[in-house]
Formats: C-alpha cells, sequence, structure tokens
C-alpha cells in the first residue's frame, strides 16, 4: 500500500525537524508556513512547498498542524482559505499543537460537519526529541482515527498513547507542562542554591541526574545550566502560554495548583522582563534576580 500524502502546516522549531521525519520515513510531504526560508527548508529536504493553506491540503490524506496555539489552530481550519473548507472530506486532521481542550473538543465537532477526521496530538520533548524522533505524543479522538494516524505517528516518536476522547490529549499535554515547569524551577534553585555554596556544580548536577532527583529535564537541560545557554528549544513565551491553559483547566474542575500557580508568576515575571524569547531553562535567570545577582 502506498503512503497516504501528507500537508504539514506550521513549520517552526518543532514542525521542520518533524516534517523532515516524515520525508525520511518516505511520506510525500507538502508545507505551508508564512516563514519564506522554512519553505525553503522543508523542499531542501525533499518536501514541497505550498503557496497557501488550500493548495497545501486540497490532495492531501493526512493534514498536520503544528502552531503556537489556540488562535492560530483557528485561523487555519477556519473561513474560506483555511483547512476545513479545502480538505476533501475523510481527510485525518492531526492537530499537534499545544492548545486549550476547549479548542480541540469544537474543532472536531466542526470538522465532522465536513466529514473531516480529527485528532488532538500534542507532543513533548522538545526540539531534540523532534530532531531525534523520541517525542512522546497524547492523543485524543476515536479508536479508529488512532489506528489510521499510528504508522505516521511512529516517524515522530516513541511514547505514543491514546488518551480518550477529543480534548484529552491536549489535557494531558497541559499536566505535562505543569510538571515540566515546575522541575525546571526545582533545578534552577538547587543550581543557584550549589553554586553560591561552592560546590563542582557539574559533579553535582552529575550525580543528581544518577538517583531519585534524576529528571529528563535534568538530563535535557543540564547543559543549559551549566553554560547559561538559553537559545530555545522551548520558549518562555509558549511555556506562559501553557500554564495559563493548565491553571485555567485546572479552576474548570476544581483541581487546586498550589506549586503550579507559583510557578506560573515565575514563568510570567521571566517573560515581563524580556527573557520570553528565552529557552524555558532560562527560569534560571529569574532565580539568579531573586539570589541578588545582575543577570
Amino acid at each position: 500500500m502506498s503512503l497516504p500524502k501528507i500537508a504539514w502546516i506550521g513549520l517552526g522549531i518543532m514542525g521542520s525537524p518533524m516534517s523532515e521525519n516524515l520525508i525520511k520515513a518516505g511520506y510525500d510531504v507538502t508545507g505551508y508556513t508564512l516563514e519564506r526560508e522554512k519553505l525553503d527548508r522543508l523542499a531542501a529536504a525533499g518536501g514541497t512547498a505550498a503557496a497557501s493553506i488550500a493548495e497545501a491540503v486540497r490532495d492531501a490524506d493526512v493534514v498536520i498542524t503544528m502552531v503556537p496555539a489556540s488562535p492560530q489552530v483557528e485561523a487555519i481550519a477556519y473561513g474560506p482559505d483555511g483547512i476545513l473548507e479545502n480538505a476533501r472530506p475523510g481527510t485525518l486532521l492531526i492537530d499537534m499543537s499545544s492548545i486549550t481542550p476547549q479548542t480541540s473538543v469544537d474543532l472536531a465537532q466542526n470538522a465532522k460537519e465536513k466529514g473531516i477526521h480529527v485528532l488532538d496530538a500534542p507532543v513533548s520533548g522538545g526540539e531534540a526529541g523532534a530532531v531525534e524522533a523520541v517525542l512522546s505524543i497524547m492523543v485524543g479522538g476515536e479508536q479508529a482515527d488512532f489506528d489510521r494516524a499510528r504508522p505516521v505517528f511512529e516517524a515522530l516518536g516513541k511514547t505514543i498513547v491514546l488518551c480518550g476522547p477529543h480534548g484529552s490529549g491536549q489535557t494531558v499535554k497541559a499536566a505535562n507542562q505543569l510538571i515540566v515547569a515546575v522541575n525546571i524551577q526545582a533545578c534552577a534553585e538547587a543550581v543557584v542554591f550549589l553554586e553560591k555554596s561552592g560546590v563542582d556544580l557539574k559533579a553535582a548536577l552529575d550525580v543528581l541526574g544518577g538517583g531519585l532527583a534524576g529528571s529528563t529535564v535534568l538530563a535535557r537541560k543540564k547543559d543549559n545550566f551549566l553554560n547559561r545557554d538559553f537559545q530555545p528549544g522551548f520558549r518562555i513565551d509558549l511555556h506562559h502560554k501553557d500554564m495559563g491553559i493548565v491553571t485555567d483547566a485546572a479552576r474548570t474542575v476544581g483541581a487546586a495548583l498550589p506549586v503550579g500557580a507559583v510557578v506560573a508568576q515565575l514563568v510570567a515575571s521571566l517573560r515581563a522582563q524580556g527573557d520570553g524569547g528565552l529557552d524555558h531553562s532560562a527560569l534560571l535567570r529569574a532565580v539568579e534576580r531573586l539570589s541578588g545577582a545582575q543577570v
């Protein structure tokens, strides 16, 4: 059987390497994004650059979207030039953006009227996970659509789980972002504490990583902390958005997030200080400022 034709909308830090991994896996990928250089990158990798969303999705069997937030998903999905008006009935629309659960539920309902199937499938693993095709993919939707999408997901990630009905993937992603933010904050506080105590930081992080304090966050972000390298793998701006999603969703269901609420404010503070474009490991800068350093 021939592989399905894929349209990819959104070629940012995550979308570009993910689409390229599908090309490497043998898929015919047509992409669209607003940045010309990203389209050139896709074409250089063996994909096809489209001039519009309509052109990209018209002949696609599967449409994958990876854009920053709910407003962008709505902008590319709806309207005369959007996905729902231009994709064929029977198309599978996989939204891999991190958005509110309700946005995903609404998208699935509106797409159903057009005969289009939808999965919400946000990911975790950051830029490195996207490049290495080892992402964790948390999916919401129907079992049959999940089964149809599984080969595509397997070219992008290693942990692939159907979490429940539409919106469930986004709910699990919100929980993921809560855990990641709190974990980074704890690591950042530990780094400042260790350095101010005169301990060899690299040695300390190595031994901490081998014990109960070890985590994927510490393993992935250790060099960021050691080298003060905050080139964005996942920007503070986006994590700020995600913390808003999880705190709002938790309020809706009546779940208390006392530590998460504090970390959400710390993320917001860092963004307000002009660090929104930095990697979320830059939470270290906020702890350093609170500890008296000039950064």
